[in-house]
């Protein structure tokens, strides 16, 4: 492979203009087809197999006009101190306002009264009318949400106090802020890194083109493959990761090689055929971590992963081919390693100085010395503290986060708490029970019985009449808890009345099935919990064997896989810590704790476990390179750290800063998501890849390449080492002057 790649290195540096015209193009194309497209609606979101879309299909086929799953909106009033919700003027007030309800959207299904619904608190302060639509959360237009903001508005200015909850106001998480935040330290990161503004500002040019190609690509698509506006969000987060980071190991092996006296031509088809080897091997390890999300069998979560993985196939092909390219035309301006430009403070005379003084060691080679010579403690050390961050994993409860997770300024905070306060936290995700009444012989009174079996379980404060539809074959059957939505007690009620089901069937003949948001956030959760197993198999698995062949090793991998997972247990500690816990909570913005996100755990493994395996692999083949060059196992660490130290250590903090501007967004679940992240990065780059993994190579010495005879026979040779290129140095090829070289430009 090494050989292929240096070729292809070396054409893309001498064909140049026909490789940028391809990638322009390209962009161009993909530009035009997003701007062409169809709007696309949001996203759909079903979970198939669960019970709660079973009973959104069943109502969806016999009762459509309940819009079992359509999009919500409760609209809280509380009357003013002194006076009551049932006052003349106040009631006027909110009649008026359910009416301008009704008529403000083509989407609304139904807008009910609080006082046709009686929904109104027993002090008479508060009160909530509901509001039904035909579409769900994700499809309802700008102009609906609009409409319910003017209308509630219009009602305070009568003095009542309205909020709204529900999620027909949970509009699509806006981005861009973060993105410029991570650019921008990216940039310095990279200036500090090279020295050259150039040189820095290669790998983000073409991050930004390869994102651009993949986000547009999607966009084009999104109405055809029905791919919403988190599939782009997803894939812009993760191709701006990896397109900085491939291309910078890649500008950076440039540079090395020119200081080793080579040619430009030449050093770019090097620093392909190496470094492009790691990132081919990099890149092939996060594409499998994001396609394994269909493991999960949800659809969404499906095509979110397939998205993000072909921005990945991208942000790869960029940096083989477009890199080169961009250093064939950035000439002499892109400086050999230890040289600085002269914006930069760098000069011929400053060069010629540094030229003749005795390298000196840097952080990284003076690190992996200490650590070479005293494994065993560091090892521990680092086991230990990794360890101690894990321990809060064992108090780990998930869940989905409703309007009370929300921030304290929101209106969907302030609906949930005056519901709260005003009826009891149960109202706020009240469960909606489906019965199946086809199989009864008397349906009416099959759905009585079932009213009463729910109203003698445990945490149940109501139970509303059951509603029929025309057909007389099923039933909706409102409940009401006493605990939150998110709480363990509703969770438990959710079970029971699926667990009395199976004996309300055999007594009446209907089936009962539980749906609602509430019961749809536990369904998800509890299908993301036993996909965590099966996908982190066959994730970890695909990956060890990819860096069977990479590494030649059985040990190295092994020891990769295990590094991963333990940085990932400390990480979701930490989320623990701070989100459920509330340590330091208030530092990062926490208002509410509560259950850890059930999404957070497996995303956390796809995203982490790609990025991790980039460090492994950037860091631990330049140790491998070395070693079959025969240096010994603990010169060939050092030299390892020496070339790669500084630039892994780069890659990781562009990713934190990248991923930690997600915490300052107003969202628990967005700011959850950047903390868990970053901090996940920060353990696994500079505690395991940096530390636990030099030290455990130190103490395997030269068994940590072992590999039997029969595997490595039959595995393939795919040289990412580059052996293949020192032959071509013995046989004298190639070497061509590099004036003659750059007079090709």
């Amino acid at each position: 492979m090494a050989t292929f790649l240096y070729k292809l290195g070396r054409l893309a540096f001498r064909r140049r203009h026909f490789v940028a015209l391809i990638w322009v193009a390209l962009l161009t194309l993909a530009g035009v087809g997003a701007a062409s497209a169809p709007t696309a609606a949001s996203s759909s979101f079903s979970i198939p197999g669960t019970e709660a879309q079973k009973a959104f299909d069943l109502l969806e086929e016999r009762a459509p006009e309940a819009s079992a799953d359509g999009a919500s909106a409760k609209v809280v009033f509380k009357a003013p101190d002194g006076e009551k919700i049932t006052d003349s003027a106040n009631k006027a007030e909110i009649e008026k306002t359910v009416a301008a309800l009704k008529s403000g959207s083509d989407e609304v299904a139904r807008a009910e009264s609080p006082f046709k619904t009686k929904t109104v608190s027993k002090d008479g302060s508060t009160a909530y009318a509901s509001v039904s639509y035909e579409v769900t959360s994700m499809e309802l237009t700008d102009e609906s949400r609009d409409a319910l903001e003017k209308t509630t508005d219009e009602a305070r200015e009568s003095g009542l106090t309205v909020e709204v909850g529900g999620d027909a106001l949970q509009a699509m998480p806006e981005t861009g802020a973060t993105e410029i935040i991570g650019i921008a330290v990216a940039a310095v990161v990279l200036v500090i890194t090279f020295g050259s503004l150039i040189a820095a500002g290669l790998p983000l040019l073409t991050a930004l083109i390869g994102v651009g190609i993949g986000v547009s690509t999607i966009t084009a698509l999104a109405s055809a493959l029905d791919l919403g506006t988190t599939t782009s969000t997803l894939a812009m987060m993760i191709g701006l990761a990896v397109g900085i980071d491939y291309a910078l190991f890649i500008v950076s092996r440039f540079r090395g090689e020119l200081a080793d006296g080579r040619d430009r031509e030449e050093a770019a088809g090097r620093a392909v055929g190496t470094a492009g080897s790691a990132v081919v091997f990099a890149g092939l390890t996060v594409v499998i971590a994001l396609v394994g999300l269909a493991v999960v069998n949800i659809p969404m979560l499906t095509k979110m992963g397939f998205a993000a993985a072909g921005t990945v196939v991208i942000a790869v092909l960029i940096a083989l081919t477009l890199i080169p390219a961009l250093l064939g035309y950035a000439g002499k301006r892109v400086k050999p390693t230890g040289e600085k430009s002269k914006v930069l403070g760098g000069g011929r005379k400053k060069a010629e100085a540094a030229a003749d003084a005795e390298p000196k060691d840097n952080l990284g080679t003076r690190w992996a010395r200490f650590v070479v010579r005293r494994p065993l403690t560091v090892l521990l050390v680092g086991v230990i503290g990794l360890g101690a961050a894990a321990l809060p994993v064992s108090s780990l409860e998930l869940g989905l986060p409703d309007d009370g997770s929300q921030p304290t300024s929101t209106t969907q905070r302030k609906a949930y708490d005056l519901v709260s306060d005003g009826f009891g936290p149960g109202f706020n995700g009240p469960l909606m029970t489906v019965a199946d009444l086809k199989g009864s012989d008397d349906p009416k009174a099959a759905a009585g019985e079932i009213t009463k079996t729910i109203s003698g379980l445990d945490d149940v404060l109501s139970v509303a009449p059951p509603m029929i539809n025309k057909a007389g074959d099923t039933a909706i059957i409102s409940v009401v808890p006493s605990s939150k939505p998110s709480g363990i007690e509703t969770e438990n009620l959710v079970h029971a009345i699926r667990d009395a089901g199976g004996e309300i069937k055999s007594d009446t003949g209907a089936s009962v099935m539980v749906t609602g948001t509430t019961a749809m956030n536990i369904d998800v959760s509890e299908k993301l919990n036993d996909a965590l197993l099966p996908y982190l198999a066959l994730v970890v698995g695909l990956a060890f064997l990819l860096l069977i062949v990479v590494f030649r090793s059985v040990l190295v991998p092994l020891k990769a896989a295990l590094g991963f997972l333990l940085s990932v247990l400390a990480a979701l500690g930490a989320v623990v810590a701070v989100f459920q816990w509330g340590w330091l909570g208030s530092l990062f913005g926490v208002e509410q704790t509560g259950p850890i996100m059930s999404m957070m755990p497996i995303f956390m493994v796809g995203v982490v476990f790609g990025l991790a395996m980039d460090y492994e692999v950037f860091l631990v083949t330049r140790m491998r390179e070395a070693y079959v060059h025969g240096e010994r196992p603990g010169q060939a660490i050092v030299t390892g750290f020496r070339h790669g130290a500084r630039v892994v250590s780069a890659a990781a903090v562009i990713m934190m800063a990248v991923f930690a501007g997600f915490i300052g967004s107003s969202e628990q679940m967005v700011k959850m998501i950047g903390f868990g992240l970053a901090i996940a990065v920060f353990f696994d780059a500079f505690i395991v890849r940096m530390t636990l993994v030099p030290a455990v190579l130190a103490l395997l010495g030269k068994k940590a390449w072992w590999l039997p005879r029969w595997l490595d026979r039959a595995l393939p040779n795919v040289d990412v080492e580059g052996e293949g290129l020192r032959d071509l140095d013995a046989s004298g090829r190639p070497g061509s002057d590099e004036d003659r070289e750059l007079s090709r430009v």
